[in-house]
């Protein structure tokens, strides 16, 4: 089974910022989608921000726009978010996760993407968010 590795959670204040990483293993990283996903106590799972590899569109959801930036290092098979000015409805586990292989972007970044088209996830990490 493929095992996503995150990193970089924890706790911060609320206007904080923290940066999250996942290593994506080689066979799965070139032309996938990836995604951040999170989830608060008593809530669905939902997607963060995607971005495609190949072509590098990203989406985000309308509550993070302008605060938090997915980025990618095919050096390093990783992806990242980049969460800034950080507030407590922020406070989830946020999982990383991968659909492989993807040709083109369209559906990565769609808005109406379900979460069950990926295929892959890693274990999660706590971010919370309080003062």
């Amino acid at each position: 089974q493929v095992q996503l590795a995150e990193s970089g959670g924890g706790s911060v204040q609320p206007g904080g910022s923290l940066r999250l990483s996942c290593v994506v293993p080689l066979s799965t990283y070139n032309l996938s989608c990836l995604g951040w996903f999170r989830q608060a106590p008593g809530k669905e799972r939902e997607a963060v921000a995607r971005i495609a590899t190949g072509l590098g569109n990203t989406y985000y959801v309308d509550s993070v726009k302008g605060r938090f930036t997915v980025s990618q290092d095919s050096a390093k098979n990783a992806v990242y978010l980049q969460m800034n000015s950080l507030k407590p409805e922020d406070t989830a586990i946020y999982y990383c996760a991968a659909r492989s292989p993807v040709l083109g972007a369209g559906y990565c970044v769609g808005s109406q993407t379900p979460t069950s088209w990926f295929t892959q996830w890693g274990q999660g990490t706590q971010v919370t968010v309080s003062s």
